[in-house]
C-alpha cells in the first residue's frame, strides 16, 4: 500500500466512523462545554479502579463508574510533549517535529483551541504546557495557539509554583493540581457570564518527579516505602483537584452538557508506576509505555456507565470534538481557521463510540514513532524563577532558543527512506514493531498478537512472514507520510506561521 492509498484508507475510516453515527445536529447555542484534563506520567494501572491495591482515587473511580471508561486508550507517544501535541492537532507529533519532551509545537499547525475559538468558543489553558515557551513574546505560547486565557508552566510544576499568567510570572500558593483547577474555575465563572461555550484545558504537573505530595496526602501512604509516598500522594492530590473541578461543573449548572475527558500523557513510570502488567513503561513503545487511563463523562449523552476495549488514541480527541460540536472534519474552511485543506489527521472521530453504536474493532490502524532525537531540557521552576526576577526588576526575557525557532522547517529535509527509532503499527489486535538504529545500520521487526498476548511476550514475526510484510509496507508508507509532514509539505495550503 503506497502513501496515497494509505491516506485514502485512513480518510475512509474517518468517514466511516462519522457516517456510522446517528446524525447529530448541533446549533451554536447547544454546543457542549468541553474540559480536557491530563495527568503527567500516570500509568494505565495508577488508579484504584484499575486494580491498584494501595491508591486512593475516589473521584476518578466515581467518574469511571458513571461515564465512559476506556480500557485500551493509547498516548500518541511514550513521553509528554509529543502526546500533548497530538491532543492539540489530531496528528502524530513527529508530523510537526515534536520528537520528544521540550520540543515546541509549530505555529503553522491548526490547534483544537483555534478551531473551537473560531467556532465561537472561549478558550483557556491552565497548568503544564510543554509545547513551547510561556513567555509573552514566544511564538509557541498558549495564547499564540488559540487560548484566550492562560495560566501555564513551561513543563511540570510542583506545589507553590511560579506560573506564567499570560506572560507575567506570578507566584502561586497551594497544591500543584489545585493551582490549575482554581485558576480554571475562576476563569470559567467569568466566561459563563458571556454566555459562550467553554473550552478548557487543565494539564496537571503530577505525578511527574520530583514528587512533592501535600502532607495529608502523603500520610495516606505511611505504610508504603518512603520513595513511593509522595508519588502516590500526588495522584491522590490530582484526584482531589479533579473532584473539585467535577463538582464545580454541577455548582455552575453546566455538568449535564459538559464533555469532561481525562487521560494521561504516557505510560507508567519505571519502578514507581503501575502499568497494569503490560510490557514496558514511560519512554517505550511497548504497551506499558503507551496505555493510559482515560475517562469521558457527558451526562446529556452518556446516561449509563460503559467501558470499552476499542483501541483509541489521544490523536482521536481533536477529530472527535470537532465532530461532536458540528464542525467540518475534512476542511477547516467552515470554522475559518485555515484557507485550505485540513492537513493529514492520524486520529478518527469517536462519536459513534460516545453515542454507543461503535464497531468492535477500530477501522483504521494506529501508528507510533518514537524518533531517536534527544529531548530538550525545559526546567520549569528555574525558568519561571528567572522570569519572575527579571519582571520584578522591570524587565522581561525572550523565549528560549527552541521556541524562538518553532516555525523553522528541517534544513536539509529528513530523508523519506529512513525512519530511525522505535515505530509500531497497531492494526486490530496485531502490533508490529519496527526498531531502527539512529544511523539506520540495523533494523529489527517484532510481531505480537495482543488478543492472545497483551503483555507482548511472544514474538510471532518468524511465524507470520506474510502478515509482517504487509504490515511493514503499511507502516513504512505511513512513516513516509509523517516525514513529508515533518519536512513542511502540509503547510502550503494552511495558515502562515
Amino acid at each position: 500500500m503506497n502513501t496515497p492509498q494509505l491516506l485514502l484508507h485512513a480518510a475512509a475510516g474517518l468517514v466511516w466512523l462519522i457516517t456510522a453515527a446517528v446524525p447529530l445536529t448541533v446549533t451554536a447555542a447547544e454546543r457542549p462545554h468541553i474540559v480536557l484534563v491530563m495527568a503527567d506520567d500516570q500509568g494505565w494501572g495508577d488508579m484504584a479502579y484499575a486494580g491498584d491495591p494501595v491508591l486512593h482515587t475516589p473521584n476518578f473511580d466515581n467518574a469511571a463508574a458513571t461515564g465512559l471508561r476506556f480500557d485500551r486508550f493509547y498516548a500518541a507517544a511514550p513521553v509528554c510533549s509529543p502526546t500533548r501535541a497530538s491532543v492539540m492537532t489530531g496528528r502524530t507529533p513527529n508530523r510537526m517535529g515534536v520528537f520528544k519532551w521540550g520540543y515546541p509545537m509549530r505555529p503553522q499547525e491548526t490547534t483544537l483551541a483555534e478551531a473551537l475559538k473560531a467556532a465561537g468558543y472561549t478558550t483557556g489553558h491552565f497548568g503544564k504546557w510543554h509545547l513551547g515557551s510561556v513567555r509573552s513574546t514566544s511564538p509557541a505560547n498558549p495564547g499564540k495557539n488559540g487560548f484566550d486565557r492562560w495560566v501555564s508552566a513551561p513543563n511540570f510544576y510542583d506545589n507553590d509554583a511560579v506560573m506564567s499568567d499570560q506572560g507575567r510570572a506570578v507566584a502561586k500558593q497551594g497544591e500543584s493540581s489545585e493551582i490549575a483547577v482554581d485558576d480554571c474555575l475562576t476563569w470559567m465563572r467569568d466566561a459563563l457570564e458571556e454566555d459562550l461555550p467553554i473550552f478548557a484545558v487543565v494539564w496537571f504537573g503530577s505525578p511527574h518527579s520530583p514528587h512533592q505530595a501535600r502532607d495529608e496526602d502523603r500520610q495516606l501512604y505511611a505504610d508504603q516505602p518512603a520513595n513511593r509516598r509522595d508519588f502516590l500522594g500526588e495522584i491522590t492530590g490530582m484526584d482531589r483537584a479533579f473532584g473539585k473541578l467535577r463538582d464545580a461543573l454541577s455548582d455552575l449548572g453546566i455538568r449535564e452538557n459538559t464533555i469532561l475527558w481525562y487521560c494521561s500523557d504516557n505510560g507508567g513510570l519505571p519502578k514507581l508506576g503501575n502499568t497494569g502488567g503490560f510490557r514496558g513503561h514511560k519512554s517505550q513503545v511497548y504497551e506499558g509505555g503507551l496505555l493510559v487511563p482515560a475517562i469521558l463523562e457527558w451526562p446529556a449523552v452518556i446516561r449509563q456507565p460503559r467501558s470499552t476495549e476499542l483501541r483509541c488514541t489521544t490523536c482521536d480527541i481533536y477529530p472527535t470534538l470537532l465532530d461532536l460540536v458540528g464542525l467540518d472534519l475534512v476542511g477547516l474552511d467552515a470554522v475559518g481557521t485555515a484557507p485550505g485543506r485540513q492537513p493529514p489527521l492520524d486520529g478518527i472521530s469517536l462519536r459513534p463510540l460516545i453515542e454507543d453504536h461503535s464497531p468492535a474493532v477500530r477501522p483504521t490502524p494506529i501508528g507510533f514513532w518514537d524518533h531517536t532525537a534527544k529531548g530538550i531540557s525545559t526546567p520549569s521552576a528555574e525558568w519561571m524563577g528567572q522570569l519572575l526576577a527579571a519582571q520584578q526588576a522591570g524587565g522581561d526575557l525572550p523565549p528560549n532558543e527552541a521556541s524562538a525557532a518553532a516555525a523553522e522547517l528541517p534544513n536539509p529535509p529528513h530523508p523519506l527512506d529512513s525512519f530511525p527509532g522505535h515505530a509500531a503499527w497497531l492494526d486490530g489486535d496485531w502490533k508490529l514493531h519496527r526498531i531502527q538504529s539512529a544511523k539506520g545500520s540495523s533494523l529489527r521487526l517484532e510481531l505480537y498478537d495482543l488478543a492472545a498476548d497483551p503483555q507482548e511476550t511472544t514474538d510471532l514475526a518468524s511465524q507470520q512472514p506474510d502478515r509482517v510484510a504487509e504490515m511493514q509496507q503499511q507502516l513504512e508508507a505511513w512513516l513516509e507520510s509523517v516525514t513529508r509532514s515533518l519536512n513542511g509539505e502540509d503547510y502550503a495550503d494552511t495558515k502562515a506561521p
